[in-house]
């Protein structure tokens, strides 16, 4: 090979651009153009705010759930537990109110049980796949029916409801905003940041990347696998806490429809997004894009009356199914030949 050869192929590699990364911000530029095409009203700072806001319960949930498929496993029980979380919080801070007060210190305790709530659940998660050694997707499945049934006992089968003085307190955590950048956007924006750091610049990172590769080298690695599998499962749980705590003050209720599909929302948005299933490569940014555009499409399906907007969970089916077909690149190498 000429020098000229050489030089020309280090200059495309220096200015090739990462369509795999930029796909799904490309896709969601498309989404927003779409958007705005079908009613100008998308572009309102109104229209914005909502989209940005709700997409921040599901993207937290899913910057956990980035770490749980990355190191090859996966997560079902993510909306039950938020379900759970979100009327185990409201038993208990409906229940301080005659010796607390509805003021600040009961909703403090609430969010601290939901942190202890969200840890528990994933350690369980976790260690029973791991020590137990039962496939994760038939525990959280488990798991799932569990937490779903637990907030239908303690509602009665019916709803559970936030004291209206607790409300009042609690309120500002959804509906407030700083300077101009609504709460839960920027709690989203915190986390997301916090777990890029965590996956990509730090140890631990790197034992998920090397688990999720190849769990058997891992182990000859001397990593320890299960422990590390383990706190994956942590972090999905504190990542469902955080989004309940910001969902509770929102409806103020919670019962056994509360989080429904939620799992299959964010495992959508880390696909899509461009971490592999399959485990080993895991994207935080791009879970983030793939949370809004998932948001963004529901948004659109409600701005439209192309598509009723009760076919969103098969809109999101659909992405799950098409996103994963372009993963495997079979199609890549039987196009090539």
């Amino acid at each position: 090979m000429s020098g000229l050869e050489r030089s020309g192929q280090n200059a495309s590699s220096r200015f090739s651009i990462d369509f795999k990364a930029l796909g799904p911000f490309l896709a969601l530029v498309l989404l927003f153009i779409l958007g705005t095409s079908i009613n100008d009203a998308f572009l309102s700072s109104g229209n914005l705010s909502n989209i940005f806001t709700r997409s921040a319960f599901i993207g937290i949930i899913a910057v956990g759930a980035t770490f749980v498929i990355t190191a090859g496993g996966i997560d079902l029980s993510v909306g039950s537990m938020a379900a759970f979380i979100s009327g185990a919080m409201i038993v208990v801070m409906n229940g301080l109110v005659e010796t607390l007060g509805p003021g600040l210190e009961t909703v403090l305790i609430g969010v601290v049980l939901s942190i202890v709530l969200g840890i528990g659940a994933g350690a369980i998660n976790g260690l029973v796949s791991t020590k137990g050694k039962i496939e994760a997707f038939i525990v959280t499945l488990g798991t799932m029916g569990i937490y779903r049934s637990l907030v239908t006992y303690m509602a009665d089968g019916g709803t559970l409801s936030l004291d209206f003085e607790i409300r009042g307190t609690y309120r500002p955590v959804y509906y407030g905003d700083l300077l101009g950048i609504p709460v839960p956007v920027l709690v989203f924006l915190a986390v997301a940041v916090a777990g890029y750091v965590l996956l990509n610049m730090t140890p631990f990172g790197r034992k998920c990347f090397a688990i999720g590769s190849n769990e058997q080298v891992a182990r000859y690695s001397a990593i320890h696998v299960d422990r590390v599998k383990t706190m994956t499962y942590v972090i999905q749980g504190i990542c469902v806490s955080v989004a309940t705590i910001i969902y509770v003050p929102r409806l103020g209720s919670a019962s056994s429809s509360t989080g429904v599909l939620w799992e299959l929302e964010a495992i959508a948005a880390v696909i899509i997004g461009g971490t592999m299933l399959k485990g080993g490569y895991g994207r935080i940014w791009g879970t983030v894009i793939g949370a809004i555009m998932l948001t963004t499409i529901g948004n659109i399906l409600n701005l439209t009356d192309a598509i009723s907007n009760y076919l969103n969970g098969a809109v999101q089916g659909l992405i799950i199914i098409v996103a994963v077909f372009l993963q495997r690149g079979d199609w890549r190498r039987k196009k090539s030949k």
